[in-house]
């Protein structure tokens, strides 16, 4: 009985310290690395690529309109309890066969540490910011044209033009408008100013009336508000059609259930809460896409209405084509 038992024992020793080296044995290395920021998607014959270009934190006391405890209970819905919340900076590429538009441009250098990723995203999806040849501003608040440029204030997309509502560019670009204006205002003209300027200098600044398309594959409207000449832009494509709606919304936890709520930023609220309101309310009638430029990222997908609010129903990921036959599980 004892000389069985001696061997048993010793496997089971053996077993276990076998066990215990598979257990403690050392895993590879974390990567720490987060895929490349870009998104595509088939609108059409369109292509259209969602560009992260970074993002900040947002204090929820800049939401206006709302009692700060009705806020704070809409964020933790969606467990949302931190002093900031995380607002995403996204761009969008629009490859027509044509053309290859850029609509807006991320807060580049201005934001610090947390944005400037949209030149190495262009190139993460495939193609090269010299390729740009058209860039469509919603508005120019700085985390929209301050990717214009790079730290030295030259131009990152070297052959393209740049287009702005008229109305928006003679607000920011008024040479006169820094000696008016408040003085904690002056640096965001300033940064408006500096970002446009060596493409005014070259001629590659353009303007357009409310309603004119820039590019014969865009329509534009003008949906003043957050800024004085805040801009959609509109493409379609073989009865597919994508509204890229800039500032319109900043707050997906509370502007989609409360289309009144305000922000801060805004230059007029009570125009940006009606262009809230027609935009959404139309964007949902039409089942169309909707790309927006700081909701989660890719911050693209579609809005729907219950009642006197609205949801968003943000992109699946699939492939970039949907099949033309999918199975259906019954």
């Amino acid at each position: 009985m004892r000389s069985s038992v001696l061997p048993l024992a010793r496997s089971v020793a053996l077993g276990v310290a076998l066990c215990s080296g598979l257990a403690f044995a050392q895993a590879p290395a974390q990567q720490k690395t987060q895929v490349p920021g870009y998104f595509r998607l088939a609108v059409g014959d369109y292509e259209v690529t969602a560009l992260f270009d970074g993002y900040n934190d947002l204090s929820p006391k800049l939401l206006k309109g709302m009692k700060p405890e009705a806020i704070r209970a809409l964020l933790a819905r969606r467990d949302i309890d931190t002093p900031g919340v995380q607002t995403a900076f996204n761009a969008f590429l629009i490859n027509t066969g044509e053309h290859l538009i850029l609509v807006d441009t991320g807060a580049g250098q201005c934001i610090g540490e947390t944005a400037g990723m949209l030149s190495q995203n262009i190139r993460a999806a495939g193609y090269q910011p010299d390729q740009v040849d058209t860039i469509l501003l919603t508005h120019m608040h700085l985390d929209h044209v301050c990717g214009l440029v790079d730290a030295e204030k030259k131009p990152v997309f070297a052959n393209a033009t740049v287009y702005a509502a008229k109305p928006e560019a003679d607000y920011w670009l008024d040479p006169t408008a820094i000696g008016r204006v408040p003085e904690q205002a002056k640096a965001y003209f300033r940064i408006a100013q500096e970002s446009t300027a060596p493409y005014v200098a070259a001629g590659r600044f353009k303007t357009f009336a409310p309603g004119q398309s820039p590019v014969p594959e865009v329509s534009t409207a003008l949906e003043a508000g957050h800024t004085p000449g805040s801009t959609t832009y509109q493409f379609s494509s073989r009865g597919q059609t994508i509204l890229f709606i800039g500032d319109l919304i900043h707050s997906l936890a509370v502007q989609f259930d409360h289309p009144a709520v305000s922000i801060a930023f805004d230059e007029n609220s009570q125009k940006a809460i009606a262009s809230r309101d027609q935009v959404f309310t139309e964007a949902a009638s039409k089942k169309i896409w909707v790309a927006a430029a700081h909701l989660p990222f890719p911050g693209t997908g579609h809005i729907v209405a219950i009642d006197k609010h609205f949801q968003w129903v943000p992109v699946e990921y699939g492939p970039y084509q949907r099949a033309a036959h999918v199975p259906l599980l019954e």
